[in-house]
């Protein structure tokens, strides 16, 4: 397995966060690190993701913890679904500069997966904190590519 692999919007999902199928979604692309076993990504939001006073809007700050800290199943080749999500503002998340979204598993109990991640700036400021518990629903459906072994 390689170090990183890039997770570009699936062009057949309608997630609003990672889908690349929703022309209102926010098309994410995160890279999931395998050596430290986190997922990553940079963004700037741009103004159609603003609150108000050039801040990005809470629920899109806690999509994007949503978005990381779901992405972090992958590590266990399985699918979960948000069972609870806790996000704590620390800071104003500007919309015109570079954020890193970021995400990784704390603890496993069961078919709990409990998940945490962080947003910061170009600074390292961390500026978001959420923590989540997502519940395992089912094995990650293999690809066409995984089938074959390719």
């Amino acid at each position: 397995m390689t170090d990183t692999i890039t997770l570009a919007p699936n062009p057949t999902n309608k997630c609003f966060g990672c889908g690349g199928a929703n022309d209102l979604g926010m098309k994410l692309t995160f890279v999931q690190d395998n050596a430290n076993r986190r997922i990553v990504g940079k963004f700037i939001l741009g103004e159609a993701y603003q609150g108000g006073g050039g801040m990005g809007h809470g629920g899109i700050i806690a999509t994007l913890l949503d978005e990381a800290m779901g992405k972090v199943c992958r590590f266990r080749e399985v699918r979960a679904v948000t069972a609870e999500l806790t996000v704590q503002y620390l800071k104003p998340v500007k919309v015109d500069e570079e954020i890193v979204v970021e995400g990784y598993e704390t603890e496993q109990k069961g078919r709990n997966l409990f998940l945490a991640g962080e947003i910061r700036n170009g600074a390292g400021e961390v500026l978001a904190k959420g923590t989540g518990r997502f519940v395992v629903i089912g094995q990650k459906e293999k690809g066409a590519s995984e089938l074959r072994g390719a």
